[in-house]
């Protein structure tokens, strides 16, 4: 697998999402563990990723603390759920301040290694991050990112401070305006972290083509798709399986040629 930067670390393009775990929490540990065993070093989670019962970051903390020290674990804040008020977003400071405390403890250490602020509609970012700016300056946030975002909230962002990755809904037959901010982030050395790559996809004779040329899945060549267009792009899947994450991690090593990606253009 290759690399790029999140930040001031280096991290293997190809990481994992740990939204899907916490529907076989028998199974969550051995995927975790197995995924690190085959190089990943880039966990996706969340605070809200989960149930009463068992949450995707105890699960992490379970599974591989005390952590490897090349692993980042990025988490992010904006959505939140709790029994009185059901699924919402934050909107005050002491809110967002919750959210990361509840990473913390979820994760059980003393400073988080990427937090993205995730927004839902159109209007500004500025307050909500500059409020995440305070707490990176108290020492709970090393790394800062944003997410569910367009290309003007990236640019207000950078404003304030700056940023280690945009996480964006992004696939191969799902770009929309998605390609301009990918070359932005690029020229900035900002990781990009697309999310849907394969749970959200469409039927592709194309893809289904090229998967069938080189003895893969569909979605084997969805996932590599997304690493062979841009450098910066860190592919972040998730399963519950050790056998679909195997499957993913191969993915990284399939390669196709202009010609082929040109098929998927």
């Amino acid at each position: 697998m290759s690399t790029w930067k999140l930040g001031d670390v280096s991290v293997e393009r190809m990481g994992f999402g740990a939204m899907r775990i916490t529907a076989h929490p028998d199974r969550a540990i051995a995927v975790l563990r197995r995924a690190v065993e085959l190089g990943v070093n880039h966990l996706d989670t969340a605070a809200f990723y989960g149930s009463g019962k068992r949450f995707a970051s105890e699960l992490i903390r379970e599974a591989l603390a005390p952590y490897p020290a090349d692993l980042v674990i990025a988490t992010k804040v904006g959505p939140g759920s709790d029994p009185e008020r059901g699924f919402y977003n934050a909107t005050t400071a002491a809110e967002l301040r919750e959210q990361v405390e509840t990473n913390l403890r979820q994760l059980g250490v003393d400073c988080l290694d990427v937090v993205n602020l995730r927004i839902t509609g159109e209007g500004s970012l500025g307050e909500r991050f500059g409020w995440l700016v305070e707490f990176r300056d108290e020492g709970l946030i090393k790394q800062l990112g944003v997410s569910n975002v367009r290309l003007d909230h990236v640019e207000e962002a950078l404003a304030i401070a700056p940023i280690v990755c945009v996480q964006n809904s992004y696939a191969v037959d799902r770009r929309g305006d998605e390609d301009a901010i990918i070359r932005f982030c690029a020229e900035r050395d900002i990781a990009y972290v697309p999310f849907g790559a394969i749970t959200d996809a469409h039927d592709s004779a194309a893809v289904d083509a090229l998967a069938a040329a080189h003895n893969a899945t569909p979605q084997q060549v969805r996932l590599a798709w997304t690493l062979h267009h841009s450098p910066n792009i860190l592919a972040i899947p998730g399963t519950g399986s050790v056998a679909h994450l195997e499957e993913n991690i191969a993915a990284g090593s399939l390669h196709f040629s202009p010609e082929e990606l040109a098929t998927l253009d």
